[in-house]
C-alpha cells in the first residue's frame, strides 16, 4: 500500500515494486501460479480490511477484460517470475512478483511511447524464446489475470481470486483480536 500511496503523491515512469521470495524454488508452473494467486488474494483481503476500495479505473472482476489488481487505490499488472518458468523471459532465480502500475501504461500512451516500448518487449521475447508469448494481450481484449503467472492458460481456466468491496470486507483479524483482548 505504501508503494501505491507514494506513487499517488509523486507519479514517476518506470517504477515497479518487486517482491522476491526466498523460495521454494522448485515449484512447477501450476504450483507457482497457485502460490501467486494465494499471495494476491491475501494482499487483496488486507487491502479491503484496511478500507481501500478497488481502483475505479479498472474492473475488480477477474473475468472482465478490463480487470486489474488494485492495492492502496492503484491498479497493478502483476508479472510472475520463477526458476521453472517455461518462458525464458519469466525465469528468475527465486519466485518473484513484480507489480507494475497501470497508471504508468496510461502515461506512456499519453506520451505516444507505449507502442514503441511494447514492440521492444515483444522483440526481446522473440529473441529469447523464438516466438511471442501466446498469453500476451492488450488490456481490454481479455482479462489480464490470465497473464500474471506466465504459463499458458487453458481456455476453461477459472481465476482463483475475488475482491470483496471494502464496505463489505470482513474485519482485519489482527484488529479484531486486539479489540477482543482490549488492546488499541
Amino acid at each position: 500500500m505504501r508503494f501505491a500511496w507514494d506513487y499517488t503523491q509523486e507519479p514517476a515512469l518506470f517504477t515497479s515494486f518487486a517482491v522476491v521470495f526466498e523460495g521454494p524454488d522448485h515449484l512447477g508452473e501450476e504450483e507457482f501460479e497457485s502460490s501467486l494467486w494465494d499471495r494476491v488474494q491475501s494482499l487483496t483481503d488486507k487491502d479491503s480490511w484496511r478500507g481501500q476500495d478497488h481502483d475505479p479505473r479498472v474492473s475488480a472482476d477477474p473475468d472482465d477484460p478490463h480487470f486489474a489488481l488494485s492495492f492502496g487505490g492503484q491498479a497493478f499488472f502483476v508479472v510472475g517470475l520463477h526458476p521453472q518458468a517455461s518462458r525464458p523471459a519469466r525465469r528468475f532465480t527465486h519466485p518473484t512478483m513484480v507489480f507494475n502500475l497501470h497508471d504508468q501504461f496510461q502515461m506512456l500512451r499519453g506520451q505516444n511511447r507505449y507502442e514503441k516500448l511494447r514492440e521492444a518487449i515483444l522483440d526481446r521475447d522473440v529473441k529469447l524464446a523464438g516466438d511471442v508469448n501466446p498469453m500476451l494481450a492488450r488490456h481490454g481484449e481479455i482479462s489480464e489475470a490470465r497473464q500474471y503467472s506466465g504459463r499458458i492458460i487453458e481456455p476453461e481456466w477459472a481465476c482463483p481470486y475475488s475482491r470483496t468491496p471494502a464496505t463489505e470486507a470482513r474485519p482485519d483479524p489482527l484488529a479484531a483480536l486486539n479489540s477482543f483482548l482490549g488492546r488499541t
